[in-house]
């Protein structure tokens, strides 16, 4: 389940067509933790995976597992995505299966949590203690209250210890409340401890030896609320497991800070520190076993190609030792080391990769490797027994698991990379923050700045000026401009006073602000979005199950290739098909056709083949994310490279959404003011934008207010309600229609045509014409009827977006047909149709219809995107091959859309679209690459230009080749890092003309 994001409210109804008036609430929030009762979803950070082989082997293992819903691997991040029921598997039994499979995995946590936690969560034992019960009848009273409270599934109390257990449901009631319970019921009642338990990982400064160490856990143990604890002191890291009920993980850290009297200092290790640290791990060991295997293979080297020319040197090593000369001692010794030490990951991989029945690169290496050094060490034990004495081959082992592992940390770095976009957008989180503390009488006693992981719902912060604001906040005091570019796009500073919202992650450019935390850790706006575009770089594309299905026979079609290569040439040499010249030295027809084996083993790359499509979809994903631009996975990215019709909704997305009355015209002997005070009387209870239009202009008319024109608050609305307006009753909103009331015991319908003639009203030749002119000049005409005669008519219009008609041409310069869908009429929509440049219009139509136009489009096989920005567009954007849900303005839900537009700006569509573009032409790429690779390196490998041109890959040359070919399709992908959003100007083929 996609998460939700929150964005701040730039304007109320801005996603609502102005033309139909459906009375639309907007939604205040989703939560993120939408799913069924039972189901669980965790991340699991997986080690060993070196190919797609890998991670289709421990998919496999992870969806064998009965209860597994839903597994995803991701082979660059190293981790995979794993839905489950919770009540038929454990996190524990997901570990589990991936050991079973041969991999090492490590459940990831958030901090101060132990996963995502949905709504159904199991329930919680907590235990209390309960005071004043003297007999049976005191304990049957506490139960029977208990069992009677809402959220409360068992009660037991015993008398004799005064405990009582109570099973409850956390997310409908709290363990205060339950306390508060038992003492209205005249008994006294503490909370002890719960079953519930969180975990944090901290960092630890000033342990500096053991004694530290025991002094910390003592510390520890005397916490009440501590469950469990584990202090590794190679990482400097203590992971504690505590019960949340009893202790906070602010609470956990100050407690001890003050113990040790400040000598202890603790922070929290993000998921994402604790990750980058990993991967910064693994680099370092694959660049210390790459030198180690380098410094290995130097001596082999000067062995072979320096000491010939050094007469001393060289006779020292022909010098024979025992059955053997001095050099092939050396050699063997040599080699040995980088086989079985240096070398020995091969082997577990493969071992761990043919256990479960698949095969990987690790297998190809291993055998091209083992067969070298085998072939070598019989060569020099036959020569020892019989006197003939074969050339070895001890160095091209050796050089084959140098190239491999300089290929893999080349790797490692590439794919770093990739992850940058994340990285980014975690730093933009402050690492401290100052804590505003105050006494009961709410007055500031104290300012310390704290870790912003520890900060809690409700805390007071102070922000000074120039710095982060660390979390999702209200602001209680001071005002200031902040940049929220980095979040929504937006590079126009956005001015904060009292009780306005701030967004975590964004800079406080002047003044100082203190905030009220309203959304902490997972729940903030960045944070979703981190996890938003993680979920992406995880998700597959569907055209991985090209690679994921070659990966799957790659590597035994190499093995058989390999096989066939040397039967081949043995069987030509038996049989004199060559002449003996082309034999090495001291060589035989079986030495002449293995080195043509190992060559095709060690060359052909499976890794080349599964990183083409996940690297660049790793980039562009994030490259999405610094544009402004959010996308939700591979397979939205592969489907919007595709769109042929983009439809779009007409009111706050190719409008402003801001409606404003543009003329009110009397059709009765009636006086203006008089026609707009019973107007706006009838749009006082409505929630519609256009109601509010309506209030701003009656108000302006009858107190010559021009500041009301241009604002359009929520506490404007409520002064609009007050004091001059008549008393209206039996209201109610008519969806698509309008709204009806009674007014001095008279009907009033305001809305559109349909109203009034479905109610019975004539509407003259006059005012037809009026209406068509409003509705020919790209207004919506508002039609009023009292007493069932019409009355008058409101003009309402809704600018244009600037960029709507440069967008519209652009994305027919790209080939993509524009369509506008609307509840407005059809004169209205033809004219803002006409205005930015789109031909296909579908008007009058309801929300739920907006779903049907996009079905409509895609009878055909087309591919259709839909744009729009309001909860009433979700129909449409799930019904969408390519839902785009405009960022701004209100906030939204992005369960139904593929892409979310940070910024409220239409440009932002041709973005996603040529981004997507552009990233599949980049993965073709790779796919060309890496299938041109092994169509002709194995061939080459095998010897087959070797009869014609001479042309002959030693097998450490092959090696090198394999190790570079999955380092080029990384670095491929990498260039899309490189992209620039589209200029319009050059789309639209402008010719600037210089004078």
């Amino acid at each position: 389940m996609a998460p939700s994001i929150q964005l701040t409210s730039v304007g109320a109804g801005d996603n609502d067509d102005s033309g139909d008036l459906e009375d639309v609430r907007l939604l205040d929030s989703y939560d993120k933790h939408d799913v069924d009762d039972g189901i669980k979803r965790i991340q699991v950070r997986i080690s060993g995976m070196t190919c797609a082989a890998c991670s289709n082997s421990v998919e496999a293992a992870l969806k064998s597992v009965d209860g597994v819903i839903e597994a995803s691997v991701a082979l660059l991040q190293n981790k995979a995505d794993v839905v489950f029921n919770r009540n038929l598997v454990k996190d524990e039994d997901i570990k589990n299966a991936i050991e079973d499979a041969g991999f090492e995995a490590e459940i990831l946590h958030e901090p101060g949590s132990l996963g995502p936690k949905p709504v159904g969560e199991s329930a919680v034992v907590g235990q209390f203690t309960i005071g004043g019960m003297t007999c049976a009848a005191c304990v049957n009273s506490v139960e029977g209250i208990l069992k009677n409270i809402s959220g409360v599934k068992k009660a037991v109390v015993a008398l004799a210890t005064s405990l009582g257990e109570v099973e409850y449901d956390p997310n409908v009631i709290s363990k205060e409340d339950i306390v508060t319970a038992i003492e209205d019921a005249g008994f006294e009642a503490t909370f002890v401890q719960s079953t519930s338990q969180d975990e944090i990982v901290l960092g630890v400064i000033g342990v500096c030896s053991l004694v530290d160490a025991r002094v910390l856990e003592n510390m520890l143990s005397g916490m009440k609320g501590v469950r469990q604890f584990r202090f590794d002191p190679l990482m400097s890291e203590l992971n504690v497991v505590f019960d949340p009920h009893v202790l906070s993980s602010r609470s956990l850290v100050d407690g001890i800070r003050v113990v040790s009297n400040g000598k202890f200092k603790l922070h929290v290790r993000s998921p994402y520190a604790r990750m980058a640290s990993k991967d910064v791990s693994d680099s370092s060991t694959m660049f210390r076993l790459f030198i180690s295997s380098l410094l290995l293979s130097i001596p082999l080297f000067f062995m072979g190609v320096i000491c010939p020319h050094i007469p001393f040197v060289y006779s020292l090593l022909l010098w024979r030792c025992g059955p053997f000369l001095m050099g092939d001692w050396l050699k063997w010794a040599l080699v040995s080391v980088i086989q079985f030490g240096v070398g020995k990951r091969f082997y577990v991989a493969a071992i761990r990769a043919l256990r479960n029945g698949s095969t990987n690169m690790d297998v190809l290496v291993a055998l091209g490797t083992t067969a070298s050094y085998v072939y070598s060490v019989c060569a020099l034990l036959y020569g020892a027994l019989t006197g003939f004495w074969s050339t070895t081959y001890f160095e091209t082992s050796a050089m084959l698991i140098t190239f491999v592992l300089l290929g893999k940390y080349l790797e490692c770095l590439a794919k770093g990379k990739t992850s940058d976009a994340i990285k980014k957008l975690v730093e933009l989180t402050p690492a401290t923050a100052l804590l505003v503390v105050k006494d009961k009488d709410g007055r500031s006693i104290e300012e310390r700045e704290i870790d912003s992981l520890l900060i809690q719902p409700s805390d007071i912060l102070k922000v000074l000026p120039g710095t982060k604001i660390p979390v999702d906040a209200i602001v209680t005091r001071g005002s200031s401009y902040v940049n929220e570019s980095m979040v929504t796009g937006e590079s126009i500073p956005v001015l904060k006073e009292i009780n306005a919202s701030v967004i975590g992650g964004t800079i406080n450019l002047h003044g100082v602000l203190h905030i009220q935390a309203t959304k902490v850790g997972s729940d903030t706006v960045l944070s979703q979005i981190i996890n938003l575009v993680e979920t992406a770089q995880m998700s597959k594309a569907p055209i991985q199950k090209f690679a994921d299905y070659v990966a799957s026979i790659f590597v035994p079609t190499i093995v058989v290739l390999s096989l066939l290569t040397l039967l081949c040439w043995y069987t030509a040499g038996a049989l004199g098909a060559y002449p003996e010249e082309w034999l090495p030295e001291n060589g035989n027809h079986f030495v002449f056709a293995l080195m043509f084996s190992i060559s095709v083993v060690v060359i052909a790359c499976p890794c080349a083949l599964g990183l083409a499509t996940p690297t660049a979809v790793m980039v562009a994903t994030g490259v999405g994310a610094n544009n402004g631009v959010l996308i939700k996975g591979g397979e939205s990215l592969e489907r919007a490279q595709m769109v042929k019709y983009v439809i779009f909704d007409k009111t706050g997305t190719l409008t402003q959404g801001k409606a404003t009355v543009t003329v009110a015209k009397v059709f009765a002997g009636m006086d203006r003011g008089e026609f707009l005070k019973l107007v706006a009387s009838a749009e006082a209870s409505s929630e519609h934008p256009l109601a509010k239009a309506i209030l701003q202009y009656a108000r302006h008319f009858h107190f010559f207010d021009g500041s009301s024109l241009t604002n359009g608050s929520q506490n404007d609305a409520n002064e609009l309600k007050s004091g001059w307006l008549y008393d209206a009753s039996d209201f109610s909103a008519i969806p698509g229609r309008g709204v009806q009331c009674v007014i001095d015991g008279k009907r009033i319908l305001v809305g559109n045509r349909k109203l009034l003639m479905e109610s019975g009203i004539n509407i003259s030749t006059e005012v037809e014409n009026f209406v068509v002119e409003l509705e020919e000049s790209a207004r919506t005409g508002i039609l009023v009827a009292w007493d069932d005669i019409l009355i008058g008519v409101l003009g309402v219009a809704d600018s244009l977006k600037r960029e709507a008609a440069v967008v519209i041409e652009g994305l027919q310069k790209m080939g993509i047909t524009p369509v506008m869908v609307t509840g407005d009429n059809w004169r209205t929509a033809r004219a803002v149709a006409k205005e930015v440049g789109i031909q296909d219009v579908r008007a009058e139509v309801m929300p739920a219809g907006k779903a049907d136009v996009v079905r409509s489009f895609q009878k055909d096989g087309s591919i259709v995107a839909m744009v729009g920005d309001g909860i009433n567009d979700s129909p449409a954007l799930a019904a969408a091959d390519v839902g785009m849900a405009i960022g701004a303005g209100t906030d939204i839900a992005i369960e139904a859309a593929n892409y979310v537009l940070m910024r409220d700006n239409l440009e932002d569509v041709i973005t996603a679209i040529d981004l997507s573009r552009k990233t599949f032409s980049r993965i073709r790429l790779n796919y060309v690459f890496a299938m041109a690779y092994n169509v002709i390196a194995v061939p080459v490998a095998a010897g087959v230009l070797f009869p014609s041109l001479g042309i002959k890959l030693p097998p450490w040359v092959a090696g090198a080749c394999m190790a570079l070919s999955s380092v080029s399709v990384v670095c491929s992908s990498l260039l899309l890092r490189r992209y620039r959003k589209p200029r319009l100007t050059t789309i639209l083929e402008f010719d600037i003309v210089v004078n």
